[in-house]
């Protein structure tokens, strides 16, 4: 039969409490038989002393007996049988005091079982609440939340700790639910598109109306395969790190900035690089693609002749961009998957996960990532490592 905690904590302090007392109950018991038997010797000594009157042969005075050479008198109790009346008494009043103390270890036992049963019980309504929440907890009540009052200890520590758990999962569970919906919505457009070039563009065999078809189809099928990749690095960072080693973000942030200068020459952007050293210790791929995402998306929202500002320093990076101006809502959501500025100047390429994959890259890093608008419009991104 398994044993629930109250129970346990019941006999518990009910055994060192038996202990406890018998251990007491033994030390009296034993002080008292060590001395009780002399004690009841010199008083039964005493109280058989005659009763004598003042003679001329000798006088009592305060209980005590002068006596005089030549006066005799015979006690009221013979000498020799003094230490057996000591003995039997002695003997009674320890069985008295024994039997006087099982009794009162008895009830004091029962008393303090339950005394513990009903704090025991007081104490651990908490856990019993948290067992019930758990039970009934599924994926559409984790607003529920156990909310303990009472004294600041380890169980309303234990509470508090167990509400922010299902706070976490409530959002994480929210973002899931969001990102599946974001995520279906993208596919939805690409294969909508290519399910129309197949019904429409094929029913036409001219050469240019195939061409025009096939064209479409990649376009789409590029768009699902970036989509598909940006995914793919989203789980890999949720995951975390397999990998670290010593990475140079200053080289990172120069080769991604070699790989998208065409895209930089097309639209006359200035580009401001300040690349001092920046070791950090990373997975090399995640951080090459948190840098080519913060500079691609600074390339893409963006105006024509506008300029990317790229700076490494000890532990950070920093990419500022010119472009429209960040309103306060799309800075609140601008970390969420699927989220997309306005003012784009380079057409394609944008699944709207680029600064949620830099969020996730940065949190598997251990490193925080901050977003402010700038003061002419653009924005600027800071990963500090």
């Amino acid at each position: 039969m398994r044993l629930t905690a109250r129970v346990r904590l019941a006999a518990t302090f009910g055994a060192l409490f038996v202990i406890g007392g018998l251990v007491l109950t033994t030390a009296i018991y034993l002080l008292v038989q060590a001395d009780l038997v002399a004690q009841l010797q010199k008083t039964i000594t005493v109280a058989a002393l005659p009763a004598c009157t003042e003679t001329p042969a000798g006088t009592v005075h305060d209980g005590c007996v002068t006596v005089v050479p030549g006066t005799r008198f015979e006690p009221a109790m013979p000498a020799r049988t003094v230490p057996r009346a000591a003995a039997a008494s002695g003997a009674t009043v320890l069985d008295k005091l024994l039997a006087t103390s099982g009794v009162s270890l008895l009830l004091m036992t029962i008393l303090v079982l339950l005394i513990v049963w009903w704090l025991s019980g007081r104490m651990l309504r908490p856990v019993h609440e948290i067992s019930a929440l758990a039970r009934r907890l599924s994926s559409e009540s984790l607003h529920e939340r156990i909310h303990l009052n009472g004294p600041k200890d380890e169980l309303s520590e234990l509470a508090d700790t167990f509400d922010d758990m299902l706070e976490r999962l409530e959002k994480a569970f929210e973002s899931q639910r969001r990102f599946i919906a974001n995520a279906s919505h993208e596919l939805r457009t690409p294969v909508s598109i290519q399910r129309t070039a197949i019904q429409i563009g094929l029913a036409d065999p001219t050469a240019s109306s195939l061409a025009k078809t096939r064209a479409n189809l990649l376009d789409a099928n590029r768009r699902i395969e970036r989509l598909l990749d940006s995914l793919l690095v989203l789980a890999r960072s949720d995951r975390g790190l397999d990998h670290r080693e010593d990475v140079d973000l200053a080289a990172t942030a120069r080769n991604q900035l070699g790989q998208h200068r065409a895209a930089i020459a097309s639209h006359d952007l200035e580009i401001r690089a300040r690349l001092d050293d920046c070791t950090v210790d990373g997975d090399p791929a995640l951080l090459t693609q948190l840098v080519d995402n913060l500079v691609g998306n600074a390339i893409r929202h963006n105006t024509n002749g506008g300029y990317v500002d790229v700076r490494t320093s000890a532990g950070k990076l920093v990419v500022t961009n010119s472009g429209p101006v960040v309103t306060g809502e799309l800075l609140d959501r601008i970390f969420q998957p699927f989220q997309r500025g306005e003012g784009r100047v380079a057409a394609g390429g944008s699944t709207g996960l680029g600064l949620s994959i830099v969020e996730s890259i940065a949190d598997a890093h251990k490193a925080a990532v901050q977003a402010r608008p700038g003061p002419d419009g653009g924005l600027e991104v800071t990963v500090t490592f």
